[in-house]
């Protein structure tokens, strides 16, 4: 049985990171979480009080990040010059910073070899904005998963419920607001790839998605 690169777009809470999790555990592959290399560069630069568009700084900035993942019992810890930052990049404030971040030019260019030196080898499965369709055009298999804005919005307020004091209406605000900004902007823009499988969770649960996921993939494997 070969090994093989696997991509999981989609917008945010479309449940990317729950399926990609269980999808790379079913598999024994390792699972990369590329939204949170980029909230980890929009939480450095928060932290030294950079502003989103300071092409300049956030240069400087990653010229200087050492971010790393590492898994311990099943679950990736990501690292930013070797602080745990993992429970503090996951705020609704980071999510917004990390998406005018990402659409940096500077930014998305130390991302892009990052990423695809954590590819090397394969038998990893990536979840991501534009895994499909800018850091692995080539991957083996391509899903972009998507769901409802109302869904999504009950289930990151159900992830984030002792987090945060946002209602339901809020967060699917942010969300909306989120997927225009991802959506619209002029470097890679969230879209599905054209050899992309479409995967609609808003009314299949998250082993559902696995299994439908698992039928595709094993058709690439052999």
């Amino acid at each position: 049985m070969k090994l093989i690169l696997i991509t999981i777009d989609g917008p945010a809470g479309a449940g990317k990171t729950t399926v990609s999790r269980s999808l790379a555990k079913r598999l024994g592959y390792r699972y990369i979480d590329t939204g949170a290399l980029y909230r980890g560069v929009a939480f450095e630069a928060k932290s030294k009080g950079l502003s989103h568009d300071d092409d300049v700084g956030l240069e400087n900035l990653c010229m200087s990040l050492d971010l790393k993942f590492i898994f311990t019992e099943e679950v990736s810890h990501l690292f930013s010059n070797n602080k745990d930052i993992t429970d503090q990049i996951r705020s609704p404030e980071i999510s917004m910073f990390a998406s005018a971040v990402s659409a940096r030019p500077v930014v998305r260019r130390y991302l892009l070899d990052l990423q695809r030196d954590m590819g090397v080898g394969k038998g990893v499965v990536f979840e991501g904005r534009d895994m499909g369709t800018v850091v692995f055009p080539g991957a083996d298999i391509k899903f972009f998963l998507d769901a409802s804005s109302r869904t999504r919005a009950l289930r990151r307020y159900k992830e984030l419920a002792s987090k945060t004091s946002l209602t339901i209406e809020e967060i699917e605000q942010d969300i909306n607001q989120r997927d225009k900004n991802d959506s619209t902007r002029s470097l890679a823009p969230l879209k599905p790839a054209e050899d992309a499988i479409i995967v609609d969770s808003t009314d299949l649960s998250a082993d559902e998605v696995v299994e439908l996921m698992l039928s595709h993939i094993g058709k690439h494997m052999y």
